[in-house]
């Protein structure tokens, strides 16, 4: 029995060691390209693809950096990200919240199958609704705006609503039947239960929301045609037709600086965003 015991707790610290080398050679190979950029964006262009690969420069230059900035506007093409990204999270974290409060704590008629019809949305690829949705906006008169890019958020999103359903689910009722019982209205418990207590939820969803627009390249290369309306990604899209050539110092330093912002958002909400994306994975 006691050799059985040992080999048991051998068995697991054995397994233990080698799902821990697996995880950081995984991580390893994954921070591999982000390593290669941040020090291509200091070494001088004859060390650039030297070989063997030098990770590290002879000698660091900041030469990179300040031609990037002068052939893209880096700042104002993150402020113009900024122009989109901060109404569409906003409507779509609140409009969002709204539709899944409705979902996890009303019942009606054909509440199942709307939320049915609401996932079969997820199904359909980006791809497969671009045109016909780029023709409605530019009847409309859209055209190289940000209109497109920041008003159907303000239908929420299905992923969003189906993540903040489940999270509302493992709410208890007692909550809102107390508040129910001192005359609060259902708005009222929404926003004064429902929200502190999705916190994490929310935080988590405006971050997603906040990656996905400031990495979106397709959706704003079909709706923004004017340059100074372009954002980071189109900038650094559009770096090589700007410079007449591929400069790779300057580019991979432009990419580097369009990555801080979101790095330090990371870092700063790091917390909540592991405690939103655990708490919203108890019940799904």
């Amino acid at each position: 029995m006691k050799k059985t015991t040992t080999g048991a707790i051998w068995f697991k610290r054995i397994k233990t060691v080698m799902w821990y080398v697996v995880t950081i050679f995984g991580a390893v190979i994954m921070l591999l390209p982000f390593v290669w950029m941040v020090s291509t964006s200091f070494k001088i262009e004859n060390e650039i693809f030297s070989m063997p690969i030098r990770w590290l420069p002879k000698k660091v230059t900041l030469a990179n950096y300040t031609r990037a900035l002068e052939v893209v506007p880096i700042f104002k093409c993150m402020l113009n990200t900024l122009i989109i990204a901060v109404p569409k999270i906003l409507g779509e974290v609140f409009i969002s919240a709204l539709v899944a409060f409705g979902f996890a704590r009303f019942h009606f008629k054909g509440r199942n199958f709307l939320f049915m019809i609401m996932l079969a949305t997820m199904m359909l690829p980006y791809e497969v609704t671009m045109i016909p949705t780029f023709m409605v906006w530019s009847a409309l008169g859209f055209s190289d705006s940000y209109v497109p890019l920041v008003l159907p958020a303000f239908c929420g999103s299905a992923s969003f609503i189906f993540f903040l359903r489940m999270y509302f689910e493992t709410v208890p009722r007692d909550y809102e039947e107390a508040a129910w019982i001192d005359g609060a209205r259902n708005l009222k418990v929404f926003r004064m239960i429902f929200v502190p207590l999705a916190k994490p939820a929310l935080i988590t969803i405006s971050l997603w929301s906040f990656m996905g627009t400031w990495n979106d390249l397709l959706g704003q290369l079909i709706y923004i045609d004017s340059q100074p309306k372009y954002t980071i990604q189109l900038a650094l899209a559009s770096f090589s037709s700007m410079t007449g050539e591929t400069l790779w110092g300057p580019l991979m330093a432009a990419s580097f600086m369009a990555l801080i912002p979101v790095i330090a958002l990371l870092l700063y909400a790091q917390k909540y965003f592991m405690e939103g994306v655990k708490m919203g994975g108890v019940k799904g």
